[in-house]
């Protein structure tokens, strides 16, 4: 259960609300000279970066969502995770032009166990959208928004929405209040508005700066400890 959206007014910024249950996923921050990511543990012992952000200001996410048969490799050899997409675009190996080519010459499938879509953005609030099984696309507009539920073909995740869980509404709904000044602290009211509670509670919630080459964090929602990481200068 996680919230994304990129906004694009004076500053492009985008937020995240990263909602886990901890008996099923080991997860960490991690600072690196390039990379800004939530590090999970994976079988082969390594964390590794499916949420982030780069020091060129590409922010990739991968959110949870039910699975369609369309969206597994079914023995081609031409398919690529919608894990190893977005990794590969959080550590600097593909830019955002590389992502679009591949969506478009690929097959992006599911990990082998679990079901992901992503949201992959640049500095300039350039945004892709990718749903295996479904399709891609860019989006444009004041702002782009995703949470557990598909947005390019709503009706196939729609049986699937958990009782009250109107976090795509209430985020839009919020984000259509503002114009074109739009600040890092508001972007935290945004995910703080949506945040989750209880066994899949919103554990790291990160909010970056285009403007400020900056990513703000706080853990288990606790804005009272808002800290942040700066790029070194590109």
């Amino acid at each position: 259960m996680c919230t994304r959206f990129v906004y694009r007014g004076d500053d492009m910024i985008t937020g995240f609300n990263f909602d886990i249950d901890l008996a099923v996923w080991d997860h960490k921050i991690i600072k690196e000279k390039d990379p800004f990511y939530i590090g999970i543990l994976r079988p082969d012992g390594v964390r590794h970066s499916y949420h982030g952000v780069d020091r060129n200001g590409n922010v990739g996410t991968l959110l949870y969502v039910h699975g369609n048969p369309a969206g597994t490799c079914q023995g081609l050899k031409d398919c690529m995770t919608i894990a190893d997409l977005t990794e590969q675009f959080i550590q600097a190996q593909i830019g955002l032009d590389d992502a679009l080519q591949m969506v478009q010459e690929r097959k992006i499938v599911y990990a082998s166990d679990t079901t992901m879509q992503a949201m992959l953005s640049d500095r300039k609030g350039r945004t892709l959208i990718v749903e295996p099984g479904i399709g891609w696309r860019e989006n444009a507009g004041r702002y782009s928004l995703i949470t557990n539920y598909s947005v390019l073909a709503p009706e196939t995740t729609r049986p699937f929405i958990v009782s009250g869980d109107d976090r795509y509404e209430r985020a839009a709904q919020l984000l259509d209040t503002y114009g074109r000044h739009f600040t890092v602290t508001d972007a935290f009211s945004v995910l703080q508005a949506v945040r989750q509670e209880g066994l899949w509670a919103t554990r790291v919630s990160f909010v970056y700066s285009a403007t400020e080459h900056t990513v703000y964090y706080v853990q288990n929602n606790d804005l009272s400890q808002i800290e942040k990481y700066e790029f070194p200068q590109l």
